[in-house]
């Protein structure tokens, strides 16, 4: 059986306090979006889905000159379902879809100048990232660092600089292979 990971990634950001759809997606947008995508499409079906399995409740809250705004709490039972869906075994690694990856595959349909112009541009955008990541980074630790889920936060991070900064310097090592 397939595992739902939105649902896993909605009960996870309970735990860090946001209780709102809203602020469910500022946080996706602001963290997780690196590297795990979802949409507002996404994140209020699964609320629904995980308060009908009883995994968390729905209180109203009021607002000025506003309609009331629903918060999601995770139940204990929702906390013991995410809990161990933690320490569940791995159960497959990862395969990334990269369009870059794959013009180089077929690359020697077109020209080496065309080839390193997409590698110039794919690293172009890699650098922008990486610059991303660095502030990030830098909010985290001078301003969020006090948070249990920073070090975990960080840790991620430092996942996504690396595999950035590796992906640069596969960019620029192939164009120099194509250049020769």
């Amino acid at each position: 059986m397939k595992t739902n990971h939105t649902k896993f990634v909605i009960m996870g950001i309970l735990t860090t306090n946001c209780r709102s759809g809203y602020q469910i997606k500022q946080f996706i947008d602001q963290s997780l979006n690196h590297f795990w995508k979802l949409s507002y499409g996404q994140i209020y079906p699964t609320l629904k889905q995980i308060v009908e399995e009883g995994l968390a409740t729905v209180q109203y809250a009021s607002q000025e000159d506003k309609p009331d705004k629903k918060e999601y709490f995770l139940t204990e039972k929702g906390k013991e379902a995410f809990y161990a869906w933690l320490e569940k075994p791995l159960e497959e690694i990862p395969v990334e879809k990269n369009n870059v990856l794959l013009k180089i595959f077929f690359s020697r349909h077109q020209s080496k100048a065309k080839t390193i112009e997409h590698l110039s541009y794919y690293k172009e955008k890699l650098q922008e990232r990486y610059v991303t990541y660095e502030s990030i980074e830098w909010m985290i630790s001078s301003g969020l660092s006090e948070l249990p889920d920073a070090q975990y936060w960080l840790f991620t991070l430092d996942y996504g600089k690396r595999v950035t900064k590796a992906a640069m310097e596969w960019c620029e090592a192939t164009a120099n292979k194509l250049k020769e």
